[in-house]
């Protein structure tokens, strides 16, 4: 049985005591092991919310909300709190709107057409599709004899193009690629440099787990140049420029690849012509001809897809999976008709969604809005979630939650956390856990890894643990 407040009061004045004043506003009570036969079990304080707050001294703000999934109702929250960046908690959002407007078994698929003189990559918008996939198409084309074609082309028309998900992001950043219903390898190239001959070299690859051809349509060079990364590009080909003093003894990250259908188109040409069929250089093209498929390439169920978006945390995936839920001409749009959603569900209030994957300086979400969300689900959010998100962020030893199934959501001094507690006793609690530090966010936004961001980062992730850790002792 939890003690609640009253309960504790009670049994000390039964005792001839009382209790000072600080710890009857900042803890309750509840059995603990060891009083001995002759004597009640000890009592364990619990410290409240605004106690373990106050004394982690996180700088910024910690909204909190936690709800009875049974029930749907509140059970406490505090303290009121302005609606904050979601980060990564949006993909929570986005995978219930995907498997309510899409369902869990729906597929995307690419395809190759032939049109008279022309073979078409037609992308589908499939957020999984890569290079060993392509791969699978060129082996598909080449055993049922296709021949060389006139023209080449690449079509990425099921989905808008948009340059970045987030342009006031850092442009090298790999987690803000490119969006088109043209996907290869999550939008990214793979960066490797060495010294050799007392230079360096550089090789970019369409790396996949089988196959990892060479890309053609991206290049990368050293420069004198003060800033780490540097973008530009021609009508054929996307350059990077690295900052020579960055490169220390060699090294590989991936990059964001910003024009996709001609990257894929790059790729597929390398693929084909292993396989025996030469194709033209790739082309882009706006509109689909109409044109007999010679081979396609379904990707996994959408239950699927979301299990790895929610696990990897992978922007891209949100984007294209809300895009296509949606209809939407951008990702603005598109948020606003997903908030549009929840509004019809009545569960609207407290949410201004501009994006997907939470990396849109513009979304906002409250921490009662978020765990009320969560406590209205659809049953099965919580076995798509991660267990135990918090394990491999906090020091060796802290004590394993297996009973949280949560989304993690991170941006610079923004850490939050939103999901699930199972007691032992079978109830289940939703709860959302927002720590922001407003000041240095600004400051920072869209930067790498800015001055103190782990530390803080840290420290969040041992409040929210220490959070959960107390409601799973008051209300199990």
């Amino acid at each position: 049985m939890t003690l609640t407040r009253r309960h504790v009061l009670a049994s000390l004045a039964a005792f001839g005591l009382a209790a000072p004043a600080a710890a009857q506003a900042l803890v309750e009570g509840v059995p603990s092991a060891g009083g001995g036969l002759e004597l009640p079990p000890r009592w364990r304080p619990v410290p409240r919310p605004e106690a373990l707050i106050a004394r982690s001294g996180l700088e910024g703000t910690v909204g909190f909300a936690l709800a009875d999934v049974a029930t749907g109702a509140l059970i406490e929250s505090g303290p009121p709190a302005d609606a904050v960046p979601p980060a990564s908690t949006m993909k929570a959002i986005t995978a219930l709107y995907a498997l309510d407007r899409l369902g869990p078994a729906h597929r995307f698929r690419t395809r190759v057409i032939r049109a008279g003189d022309m073979l078409v990559l037609a992308g589908g918008g499939d957020p999984l599709l890569d290079t060993d996939g392509l791969a699978r198409l060129a082996g598909d084309l080449a055993a049922r004899g296709e021949t060389s074609p006139a023209r080449f082309a690449v079509w990425g028309g099921a989905l808008p193009r948009m340059a970045e998900v987030a342009p006031e992001q850092d442009d090298h950043l790999a987690y803000n690629p490119a969006v088109s219903g043209m996907i290869l390898n999550f939008n990214r190239v793979h960066l490797d440099w060495r010294r050799a001959d007392g230079d360096w070299r550089m090789s970019l690859e369409a790396r996949a787990a089988r196959q990892s051809p060479r890309a053609y349509t991206v290049t990368a060079a050293p420069a004198q140049q003060a800033e780490l990364f540097a973008w530009s590009a021609d009508e054929r080909t996307e350059h990077w420029t690295v900052s020579r003093a960055s490169l220390g003894n060699g090294g590989s990250r991936w990059l964001p690849v910003r024009r996709p259908e001609l990257y894929a188109g790059d790729v597929f040409q390398t693929l084909c012509r292993a396989k025996g069929l030469v194709l033209p250089a790739p082309e882009v093209i706006d509109h689909l001809p109409e044109g007999e498929e010679r081979a396609r390439l379904d990707s996994p169920p959408l239950s699927e897809i979301l299990r790895g978006m929610l696990y990897h945390s992978t922007n891209l995936t949100a984007e294209v999976v809300g895009l296509h839920a949606s209809g939407a001409a951008d990702l603005a749009g598109s948020g606003g008709a997903m908030t549009a959603w929840l509004q019809a569900q009545g569960l609207g209030q407290g949410f201004t969604l501009a994006d997907h994957s939470g990396l849109s300086a513009a979304s906002r979400v409250t921490p009662e809005g978020l765990a009320r969300l969560m406590a209205g689900a659809a049953p099965g959010l919580a076995d798509l979630l991660k267990q135990d998100p918090l394990a491999g962020d906090l020091p060796q030893g802290t004590p394993r939650q297996p009973q949280v199934r949560a989304k993690t959501g991170t941006l610079n001094f923004v850490s939050n956390l939103a999901g699930y507690i199972d007691a032992p006793s079978g109830r289940r609690l939703a709860f959302a856990l927002l720590c922001t530090d407003p000041a240095r966010r600004a400051q920072s936004e869209g930067k790498e890894l800015p001055a103190g961001v782990r530390g803080w980062t840290r420290q969040a992730k041992a409040l929210q643990h220490q959070l959960i850790e107390a409601w799973s002792s008051r209300f199990a």
